[in-house]
């Protein structure tokens, strides 16, 4: 068994980058973007603060500027998006954010990112707009599946290493919704309340390690922040606001139609680029003059808005331009987002998709995939002589097959570029965080072909109760599919009945009906879930159920890198990157739905979101944050802390492959706080990949930074270290506690 990938796919993968640029100081990029304002007009200089208007025929991308061709600037083409190019064909379909997080792989998520972006260059665009980074504050979050999950910590890692990835290739990312944008709802002008702690702590904190990262942009909010809209909230974007406070040295974009007030407001409070630069409805507008009097232009004419800082918005959009080298080699943009079908002469048929991308996504399917349940046994006495219930699968032994639920078959290909249906398997959320659905192979396919003739397959890929019943009746097998989907609101349909947030945490479709129903007749029944978050898992102790494996949103291999996982060619090690629960409840927020205009929402929890909302309050999940099975088991010892340089810790142990099979492991390294610190009882702070051959033992070492065991503290607006007695736990999971000890 291979520990990572199965037949037709590389072992290990780790895209080599195939572009060559300089990547520039910001010292020096800023330098040759302030030498580059010195010689342009003020008509030129508007061009690049503006986009070029949603409307216009003109533009290619989802976002356009005016060139200045005498410089040798470009139209710079910024595109959706977090899970790869939107609106084109003959790109790759990745998996989502929150499937990168399960990996719980900083070599995944990075390698994601690079891939990601090599396409993006292919095509001739400047900016991935990405990664989200949106904390799951509620776990039916509409677009909660484009970023991370709940964690802050792992939230952060995973902006992080995407950054790095997607900028190693000189093209930029654009870090995004900031700030607080947590639900679809009243999302236009909702205010989400929260104090100077929760919002370092939790909501910043991705967005730090975007900085720290490098970022060349940062995509403002819809929605207010404390009242304020995000995009002229000075205390946010603004000269001293939190962004330059932490070193952020790239440009502030409006989410597009984002703005509001004067074009003096927006630009004074420290918006440098309005996007897509005319009115959409709901905002938008207000550089070009539709929104207030005079728009920018007017704004710097009279002197509402000075010369120095009209200079400073477009010189800090150049810089990022000058910063990763795109002012020499870069393609030319050669598709056109207005007909994403292919057709017009601007689609000019660029094949960005490689056998690499391909096979990471295959991987990071396989290695995403959250194996929650495994009663593996042999029974004796069968016809066939003795059988194994439950994973992974054995081929030789399996006569009979049932393949079961609509979420098994190939999805409408004609849904729209929202990606607005859900009469498939699910791969993706829909709206402007989907992707190309073109080449992806669903799991009906992928498991007829890789069974062939070795065992008679029946299907019934509808979610009809009695027709799924009895295609599973008196199997050797039956695999059933259920999902549950979510998206962006925006403009968009109502998709099943839901409105962008999901309305509840069932399975769409009677899908967790239907897996009783299955379960009812066949007494090895495997469960497969794609969804975009938690969903109730309340039929997982039916004994005939005796395997579940958590798939989330996969990407366009969601066949193959299920296949890989069901017959033991990839060993399970993905980790649930949010806690799975019964009820709304015991998460302790809630998306508000109905509203008498757009609503203020309070932060009342605080930091206790998630895992940490369930520890204070005694409620244990169905599964938990952190929680996956494996076909190895492992152990663990000799934990070790010592201090380091600059009030640093390093912790180590050993981890210890104990099964019979090849696989990895993801130890997880939790802090209990001093009491008396107003931490949750435990928090996130490192984690780690660790391949192990059988009987194989590795020793890992993590470190905890100062600022890992630090508090926010509002006074000295600082990260402090309290006083006491902290708590190191390492183990498989928030509740599987391996190891303590102390400092």
């Amino acid at each position: 068994m291979n520990m990572r990938l199965g037949a037709f796919v590389l072992l290990a993968i780790l895209i080599p980058s195939h572009a060559q640029f300089t990547l520039r100081s910001w010292g020096d990029a800023h330098a040759l973007a302030n030498a580059a304002v010195a010689q342009m007009t003020e008509s030129e200089k508007f061009g690049i603060v503006k986009g070029t208007g949603q409307l216009n025929s003109q533009r290619r991308c989802v976002g356009d500027t005016t060139p200045v061709p005498r410089l040798g600037i470009p139209s710079f083409c910024m595109n959706d998006g977090p899970a790869g190019i939107r609106l084109t064909k003959n790109v790759t379909g990745f998996p989502t954010g929150i499937n990168a997080a399960s990996t719980f792989s900083r070599r995944l998520i990075r390698a994601r990112g690079q891939a990601m972006a090599e396409e993006f260059r292919g095509k001739g665009i400047h900016v991935l707009l990405g990664p989200a980074m949106d904390i799951m504050r509620n776990p039916k979050a509409g677009r909660g599946w484009e970023s991370f999950g709940p964690d802050p910590y792992l939230n952060g890692e995973g902006a992080f290493e995407t950054i790095t990835g997607i900028q190693s290739v000189g093209v930029q990312a654009c870090a995004k919704h900031f700030l607080a944008n947590n639900q679809e709802h009243w999302r236009y002008g909702l205010s989400a309340n929260m104090n100077d702690r929760t919002m370092h702590e939790i909501y910043f904190y991705p967005f730090l390690r975007s900085i720290e990262a490098g970022v060349t942009s940062i995509m403002c909010a819809y929605n207010r922040f404390n009242d304020t809209s995000s995009c002229h909230n000075a205390g946010l974007i603004g000269p001293d606001g939190l962004l330059q406070k932490n070193g952020f040295q790239g440009y502030v974009v409006s989410d597009w139609g984002a703005t509001h007030d004067s074009a003096a407001d927006n630009a004074n409070a420290g918006l440098d680029m309005e996007q897509p630069g005319d009115f959409i409805v709901i905002g938008g507008g207000t550089f070009g003059g539709l929104i207030g009097i005079g728009g920018l232009q007017g704004a710097v004419d009279s002197g509402d808005v000075s010369k120095d800082r009209f200079d400073q918005m477009v010189s800090r959009i150049l810089a990022a331009w000058y910063r990763l080298g795109q002012d020499s080699g870069y393609p030319p943009v050669n598709f056109d987002a207005q007909k994403p079908d292919g057709s017009g002469s601007r689609n000019l048929g660029v094949n960005v998709r490689t056998a690499e991308h391909t096979a990471l996504v295959r991987e990071i399917g396989s290695a995403s995939a959250v194996l929650l349940k495994n009663n593996r046994t042999t029974m004796d006495g069968s016809p066939t002589g003795s059988t194994i219930r439950g994973l992974p699968l054995d081929k030789s032994r399996i006569k009979t097959m049932a393949i079961v639920g609509q979420d098994a078959k190939l999805p409408n290909q004609n849904c729209g570029d929202l990606n607005e249906c859900n009469d498939g398997t699910m791969s993706i959320g829909w709206g402007s965080g989907s992707n190309s659905l073109e080449f992806i192979v669903p799991p009906i396919d992928a498991i007829t072909s890789f069974v062939g003739s070795s065992a008679t397959i029946t299907t019934s890929l509808s979610n009809d109760l009695d027709a799924g019943a009895n295609a599973a009746r008196g199997k050797n097998v039956c695999l059933v599919f259920a999902n549950a989907m979510s998206g962006e609101l925006g403009f968009y349909d109502t998709v099943v009945g839901n409105q962008g947030d999901r309305n509840d945490l069932a399975l769409w479709f009677k899908g967790g009906s239907l897996i009783e129903r299955v379960a009812g007749v066949c007494n090895n029944t495997i469960a497969i879930v794609h969804s975009v978050g938690p969903v109730s898992f309340s039929w997982s102790n039916l004994p005939n159920i005796t395997g579940i494996i958590y798939a989330g949103a996969p990407g366009e291999q969601t066949g193959p890198s299920l296949v890989d996982v069901l017959y033991g060619m990839y060993n399970p090690s993905g980790r649930l990157p949010f806690s799975i629960a019964d009820n709304e409840s015991d998460y302790g927020t809630s998306i508000v739905y109905n509203s008498d205009g757009f609503p203020d929402i309070n932060y009342s929890e605080q930091l206790l979101l998630d895992y940490r909302y369930m520890d204070v309050h005694n409620i244990t999940p169905r599964f938990e944050f952190g929680f996956g099975l494996s076909y190895a088991t492992f152990g663990y010892s000799g934990l070790s802390i010592i201090d380091s340089a600059n009030f640093s810790k390093i912790v180590s142990f050993t981890v210890s492959n104990t099964g019979a099979v090849a696989g990895t492991e993801k130890p997880q390294l939790y802090l209990g706080y001093p009491t008396g610190a107003g931490e949750p009882p435990k928090v996130l702070r490192g984690f780690e990949e660790v391949e192990l051959a059988v009987g194989a033992n590795e020793v890992v070492t993590l470190t905890l930074t100062l600022r890992d065991f630090s508090i926010w503290d509002a006074t000295s607006q600082a990260y402090v270290r309290p006083a006491g007695a902290f708590t190191v736990y390492v183990g498989a999971s928030i509740k599987d506690i391996r190891l303590t000890g102390t400092f």
